[in-house]
């Protein structure tokens, strides 16, 4: 046979198309060829895929060599390509029979001496090599991360050679048993965070509703601790949930680490972070930190000192919950439904409000500084609320606050009734359902009416506030939303006061 066909996956976005490698060997000068719209590091796999299959004892074809990688207008990217490509060869070239090869996909990439190295998207390429009905022939180190998906068959490889003595039924590749992970991701205690009980139950209430969260405060007021157990507040992911934040993770340079299975993502990146590394984007379209935080956190630090234009891309994906990338050649989409914590001072020497009265900022200093969030952006947050400065004498004698389990377990009874009720958490209803699951009772409705006279509320503030009430009568178990619960929703707007 001089022609041989094998299957894999290429990546776009959390899609993963089926490629087909079509490997011809005609007679000609020796050449090799690899053609289909490849990248650099396709190309690259000419150079591995010939000094494995010599240092695996095969013989490298002295004639023309062709690969064709299937569809051609599709782009190709990766090392993921060199075991396809080599198991072509050696078919097409007579050195192993292909009457197997149709059973299995195969992904992996190639080192020198024959070894297969782990390859990125191996989660996102088996969600959709296990709805072909084939078989995942793939790395070892991949394997795991694979195996995530429930009935896939995956078949783990340490070297080219293991996967050919697979083919000739000399000795076949074991299918991988996945191991349940038992342990509970481990997340800080929210109990050791003393004082703060306005900023502990705004926390909590946004853990319960989905609803995003902006503190103001003074350095050392606990902000950041604040906002890095409220993942540990959050519900347990379900499978579903689980499998798609980690297929996302999977795209990412790093991959997904089996430890962090059914974890929340908490990504927090540095202020000087761009546009493209907060959505995602490149040639080769990759998600950015609002997609690695999707069913989790994503903390913004020192929210004033982001580029305004980068803070303005999030506008979108924290309306829709989704991103969606072009590029001149592609196009990408990637799940964004991340829960958005930001924190910032009060103003550029940041003691504004502190007891110890140190502040020197005029106040058009301070407006300008807060001034750098745009209306908008600010606009779409939910809570918003000042985390005063706490004496040091009162924090030295104050005892452990209540723990991550006590709060979690309130949330997770408020969450599930939202999902009996409207199947989806608070802050995603959409208006038409916050008209028929968040109206107030007469006092309720008689107080907000008047709050947006006197706060100038924007239509959207408006309807935020009613969720955060419903969330807030969903904490307190109660049917209706009262005026006590549209109370307390409308003090988490405080910078609309400001």
């Amino acid at each position: 046979m001089s022609l041989a066909v094998v299957h894999s996956r290429a990546l776009a976005a959390l899609e993963a198309p089926a490629v087909e490698v079509e490997v011809h060997i005609g007679p000609g000068l020796p050449t090799f060829t690899i053609v289909g719209l490849p990248e650099a590091e396709v190309k690259e796999s000419r150079d591995r895929v010939r000094a494995a299959l010599a240092n695996c004892r095969f013989e490298f074809p002295a004639r023309r060599i062709t690969v064709n990688l299937a569809p051609a207008e599709l782009p190709k990217e990766g090392g993921r390509f060199d075991l396809p490509i080599a198991l072509g060869i050696l078919v097409a070239s007579g050195q192993l029979p292909g009457r197997a090869l149709d059973a299995f996909e195969y992904a992996g990439e190639l080192s020198l001496t024959g070894e297969l190295r782990p390859v990125r998207g191996a989660l996102a390429m088996t969600c959709r090599t296990a709805r072909s009905g084939r078989g995942f022939v793939l790395p070892r180190a991949s394997a795991a991360e694979a195996a995530l998906v429930r009935d896939a068959a995956v078949y783990p490889a340490a070297t080219l050679l293991d996967v050919c003595r697979h083919l000739t039924g000399e000795a076949p590749l074991e299918r991988y048993a996945a191991e349940p992970v038992l342990a509970r991701p481990a997340y800080p205690d929210l109990a050791d965070v003393k004082g703060q009980a306005h900023a502990k139950r705004a926390v909590e209430v946004a853990a319960a509703g989905g609803h995003s969260l902006l503190m103001v405060g003074p350095p050392g007021t606990g902000k950041s601790m604040l906002a890095q157990r409220l993942p540990g507040l959050l519900p347990e992911m379900t499978d579903a949930q689980a499998l798609e934040s980690a297929a996302v993770q999977s795209l990412a340079s790093g991959g997904f680490r089996i430890e962090r299975w059914r974890a929340r993502p908490f990504r927090a990146p540095h202020h000087t972070a761009s546009g493209v590394a907060l959505v995602g984007g490149g040639s080769d379209p990759r998600p950015g930190e609002i997609s690695l935080a999707h069913h989790g956190v994503l903390f913004l630090d020192e929210l004033p000192e982001f580029d305004r234009r980068v803070l303005e891309v999030l506008r979108e994906p924290l309306e829709s919950g989704r991103v969606a990338i072009s590029r001149a050649a592609r196009q990408a989409e990637f799940p964004a439904r991340f829960q958005l914590v930001a924190a910032m001072n009060p103003c550029p020497c940041g003691y504004l409000g502190h007891y110890s009265g140190r502040c020197r900022c005029t106040p058009d200093q301070v407006a300008r500084y807060r001034g750098k969030i745009s209306g908008p952006l600010l606009d779409r947050i939910d809570i918003q609320i000042e985390v005063a400065a706490v004496p040091q004498e009162e924090l030295l004698g104050a005892a452990r606050g209540e723990p991550s389990a006590a709060v979690r377990e309130r949330v997770g009874r408020a969450y599930r009734r939202q999902l009996e009720r409207q199947g989806k958490p608070n802050a995603e209803l959409a208006a038409k359902e916050i008209d028929r699951h968040c109206a107030p009772d007469d006092a309720g409705g008689t107080m907000l009416k008047q709050a947006i006279v006197r706060l100038a509320l924007s239509a959207r503030a408006y309807h935020r506030v009613l969720k955060l009430a419903r969330t807030i009568a969903d904490l307190a178990g109660a049917e209706t939303v009262a005026a006590a619960h549209v109370a307390e929703a409308i003090q988490y707007r405080r910078l609309d006061r400001a």
